[in-house]
């Protein structure tokens, strides 16, 4: 008999699992092998897609190869220290996005050649001689302190953009700063260097921390920009840097030059196929008599193949209730795994997934709002308008609710008041965007559709014309914690999967 005891789905995010067993049980996606061969630079996805695995594997994989692996973890940086120690823009109007560029790649710089001349002979000669007298002469004390660096730079860029120098001093001096002048004659030495052994640099998760103020977005997008340009020194050198999509979006000065840079931006999206394949393997992993089995008979070893409801698909149930990311389906799994632990039921059937659905639900719907929470700040509250309500809804009453929302008549929290008077369509597209709401399915819409589902989300189809849409979902995800009911009686279909 099966034993739950001995299975583990692993940990959600990928600092955790990458001890435990992520780099045997990794899906190895397209979107990594075009990292891996340097066609990619940039990872853009929403929190739980994956980037942060990526880069985990990523890492491990190159250290293994004999390469040097820089990771610049979000725990270094401080947006909160930064709006402290550095001027406001408005303070003498100094264009903090080329500043923070130039910073960026200097600190970057500094942190290579470091890495490079410790991981080379004690004995320093040559090109390594020449970096390594500077790093003593200018660097001595900052070993632990990347933000220190960076902060320094800054502060020197500041100083002559704001102070009370003569015109042709500051004209001199500032372009001394960006062009990194002080580092232009160490260049050809670490490219020298660098052909002999590789270097990479990752810097993820730099939403950690982020308050949306001026300094966090001069941040990100002078990161951006500096990578790009360092991408450009020479093959052996690679700056990676993944971002989630929505920080991405609400950056103007990244948003609007994407057209520039689109060629080398890779965006993580997920199939079912592939989400099937991410369980099976962690199945494999820690079932090892289980490992000439296909994906689909690893879950339907672990789950019911066919619930009592409905005569759902299991495995269409649990993915319906996602946004299509990695985090969602093994949280989901593993919350089943713990019920059906308690109940020592084998496989998992409906009662024990229905079970874990309202902790796993009431988690999500937390999750998505704490993820817009500087866009839309009090996001859950317009959720929680929907309790109670049936989850399949035509047009014109999810129009009525939005309007509702944005003249007060139906209230949300304090924080949320950026809704009042807002056009109902605005709050309709929104409540879609963030993966609340699903479309039905009509025209071109329905090749996107699973067999069995008729609505369909942004996870989906990434753009759609909610004009044309007829009627709409709140998608499975919320519905158990939102008390949802079924359509009954209104003619609305009830498709497979589907229940409050």
């Amino acid at each position: 008999m099966l034993r739950l005891s001995k299975l583990s789905f692993g940990a959600p995010a990928a600092e955790r699992d990458i001890s435990v067993g992520l780099i045997e049980y990794f899906v190895e996606s397209e979107a990594y092998q075009r990292l891996a061969s340097r066609k990619k630079m940039i990872v853009l996805g929403n929190r739980g897609a994956g980037k942060s695995a990526i880069f985990k594997v990523f890492a491990e994989r190159e250290r293994r190869a004999g390469r040097l692996v820089l990771e610049l973890r979000p725990e270094e940086f401080s947006y909160e220290l930064l709006g402290n120690i550095l001027q406001k823009q408005a303070q003498g109007a100094w264009a903090k996005h080329s500043a923070f560029a130039s910073a960026w790649k200097y600190l970057i710089l500094v942190l290579v050649m470091k890495e490079i001349t410790k991981s080379g002979p004690r004995l320093k000669t040559g090109n390594a001689s020449r970096i390594y007298e500077y790093l003593r002469d200018n660097h001595k004390d900052t070993q632990d302190s990347p933000i220190g660096v960076l902060i320094s730079y800054l502060k020197r860029i500041e100083g002559f953009k704001i102070g009370t120098y003569e015109a042709a001093v500051k004209t001199r001096e500032l372009t001394r700063l960006y062009r990194l002048e002080e580092l232009t004659p160490l260049l050809p030495c670490l490219k020298h260097l660098l052909e002999r052994r590789k270097v990479v640099v990752l810097v993820d998760e730099l939403d950690k921390g982020w308050d949306s103020s001026e300094d966090a977005k001069s941040f990100v997008g002078g990161l951006f920009q500096a990578s790009i340009s360092l991408n450009e020194l020479c093959p052996e050198f690679t700056v990676y840097v993944s971002l989630r999509q929505e920080l991405y979006d609400s950056i103007p000065l990244l948003y609007e030059d994407a057209q520039k840079y689109r060629d080398i931006i890779e965006t993580i999206q997920w199939d079912e196929v592939a989400l099937r394949s991410i369980v099976a393997k962690r199945i494999r992993y820690s079932l090892p008599n289980t490992s000439a089995l296909t994906d689909e008979e690893c879950w339907n070893l672990i789950f019911a193949e066919t619930l009592q409801y409905r005569k759902t698909k299991s495995f269409n149930y649990m993915i319906d209730r996602t946004l299509y990311r990695p985090r969602e389906i093994i949280q989901f799994c593993t919350d089943a795994l713990e019920e059906g632990r308690k109940s020592h039921v084998v496989p998992i059937d409906y009662g024990v997934i229905s079970t874990a659905e309202l902790g796993y639900s009431s988690a999500r719907a937390k999750d998505i709002a704490a993820e817009y929470r500087f866009q839309y700040p009090g996001l859950g509250s317009l959720f929680e308008v929907f309790r109670g309500r049936v989850y399949t809804i035509e047009r014109d009453a999810v129009e009525l609710i939005c309007l509702g929302i944005c003249t007060g008549e139906l209230k949300v929290s304090d924080d949320a008041s950026w809704v009042m008077n807002q056009d109902p369509d605005y709050i309709m597209d929104l409540l879609w965007r963030v993966g609340f709401l699903r479309a039905y399915a009509v025209g071109g819409l329905k090749a996107l559709r699973r067999s069995g589902s008729s609505y369909v989300g942004p996870h989906q189809v990434s753009t759609l014309n909610l004009r044309t849409i007829s009627r709409f979902q709140v998608h499975p995800m919320f519905r158990s914690i939102l008390a949802m009911k079924e359509p009954k009686g209104d003619g609305s279909v009830v498709e497979e999967g589907e229940h409050a």
